[in-house]
């Protein structure tokens, strides 16, 4: 493999490239008009208009991006997440065009990208599935009587798609005909199909899922989990590696597990094998995503793997650079997205100028963005901006380590999910491990809570600067972040004025981190 072409954008693309350039590969990067200016076109050997801002007209065009790649020499491509990962149509085209897809096969595809045909292909397996029917359902009677049987509350679940689409939450029976509606409209209006099934409704659950990967030689392995319980809309906002809940049994049973759906449907590459924890911590297959995941870079970070290479190593036709038994743990990594939300809003989009945009640094800080200072959030495409992954000996201090680079992580123009990401690294039940998918609604239910707490913080650092009025400063003061967390505050409206400290102190000369 000589040359590959990116089929997609912003953080992902730049991640690609990274790997492409140490693997001494020729780069192909494709781009909108949105982003004409976009790092990852700077980045890329060659870089090829691709069309209009929106998806549909740019990165979702299955005919250009293969006329490019056969017009540019292309013999692989990497689809990254989202676009076009998981489009077995567009594997199948690349296929019959002798290109590379850097990806597992259509079929494998298929078969996954369907919750119902994936828990048929892994029930003669032995994998562990949540009570309810792998078969799809239309009539509401039949669908009622099914409920009963399974015992309420239940979930009236979307055969296709994810992202919560088409899902909903059935307590009573009085409610099922009504909810069994409106599922059906939203998944076919989001996907297509009406499709749905039922399943029992997991009481306290965990996100947990296992990262795969598969080689065309037969050899499969698990490189450990990743908690991704964390969410809002049913989407991830803080990840971590490993799980503080699971033991050696478990993670070794889950491994094993994740496996097995490898095998269900000779899978070929990275992928990821999502399961619903109770807390009993008993697992349940959830389903397949057959594309490299958003939150890869804290696997990366535990195992010292570069996930892109083992990727470009497989489609090459090379066998896994590690076995089972050659892999292991080490450390914890906690990765938080920064999202251009107002988290005080609902976590609705926001969008507009990074005026300022400055990331943290140090030697267990990763940061992987798209965005340069001065550039405009465009509202074609997801509001990540960033995910900051932080790495520490243990979980505790993977968590402080995080707190500050949350601290040093500026930004202004828009408003992000930063300070609700340290909202859940500060909180006691995500610092003590007892947490589930519910987060958000149990412990976030107010945005108020936020505010209140940005507040407090900001009336701390105020009685501090209070305290140093009567310094005389000769040398830098030994104050972690003084600052930079000043600024901070003060940009926020939470500092509303300059102390006396302030006024009297030469900023220049304050020690930073």
């Amino acid at each position: 493999m000589k040359k590959v072409l990116v089929a997609n954008r912003g953080e992902i693309a730049r991640r690609v490239l990274r790997t492409l350039k140490k693997m001494d590969i020729k780069s192909v990067a494709i781009y909108s008009d949105a982003d004409a200016n976009a790092p990852h076109v700077l980045e890329a050997d060659e870089a090829v208009y691709v069309g209009k801002s929106p998806s549909a007209e740019s990165y979702l065009q299955q005919d250009k991006i293969i006329q490019i790649c056969k017009d540019l020499g292309v013999d692989g491509v990497h689809p990254g997440y989202g676009f076009l990962s998981e489009n077995a149509g567009f594997a199948r085209q690349l296929k019959a065009k002798g290109i590379k897809l850097i990806g597992p096969s259509p079929e494998s595809m298929e078969v996954m990208g369907d919750k119902l045909s994936a828990k048929q292909a892994v029930k003669s397996y032995n994998v562990p599935l949540v009570p309810g029917v792998d078969e799809a359902i239309s009539d509401v009677n039949a669908a009622k009587k099914i409920a009963a049987e399974v015992g309420y509350p239940i979930l009236i679940k979307a055969s296709a798609g994810g992202g919560g689409k088409g899902m909903r939450l059935v307590q009573h029976e009085a409610e099922f005909e009504e909810q069994m509606t409106l599922a059906q409209n939203e998944a076919r209006s989001s996907f297509g199909d009406d499709a749905v099934f039922i399943e029992k409704f997991v009481d306290q659950p965990r996100h947990i899922e296992i990262q795969v990967f598969a080689d065309q030689h037969g050899n499969v392995v698990y490189l450990f989990e990743r908690e991704c319980s964390v969410q809002r809309r049913h989407q991830k906002v803080v990840e971590e590696a490993p799980s503080a809940v699971l033991t050696p049994a478990i993670r070794q049973q889950m491994g094993e597990a994740a496996v097995a759906v490898c095998k269900a449907c000779n899978y070929e590459g990275a992928g990821t094998v999502e399961f619903l924890i109770d807390a009993g911590l008993n697992f349940y297959f959830l389903e397949m995503n057959t594309r490299l995941q958003v939150e890869h870079p804290v696997t990366e970070e535990i195992t010292g793997l570069d996930l892109v290479e083992w990727q470009i190593r497989v489609a090459r036709g090379e066998r896994l650079p590690k076995l089972q038994d050659e892999l292991q743990i080490n450390g914890h990594a906690i990765e938080v997205r920064v999202y251009a939300e107002d988290t005080l809003g609902g976590f609705t989009p926001d969008i507009g100028t990074l005026d300022r945009y400055r990331i943290p640094s140090g030697r267990y800080i990763r940061v992987d963005d798209a965005f340069e200072e001065g550039m405009e959030i465009p509202i074609y495409y997801d509001p990540m901006i960033a995910k900051l992954v932080v790495w520490g000996k243990t979980r505790e201090e993977a968590i402080d380590r995080c707190i500050t680079a949350v601290d040093n992580y500026q930004i202004s123009g828009v408003k992000t999910t930063l300070d609700f990401g340290k909202f859940v690294l500060k909180h006691p039940a995500f610092r003590s491990g007892h947490f589930d998918t519910n987060f958000v609604k149990t412990h976030f239910s107010d945005p108020a809570l936020l505010k209140d707490a940005m507040q407090e913080e900001g009336s701390a650092r105020l009685s501090l600067y209070r305290k140093m009025d009567s310094l005389v400063i000769s040398e830098a003061p030994v104050i972690p972040l003084f600052y930079d967390e000043y600024v901070h505050l003060y940009q926020k409206n939470i500092i509303g004025l300059r102390s006396n400290a302030m006024n009297r102190i030469d900023l220049r000369r304050v020690k930073k981190n």
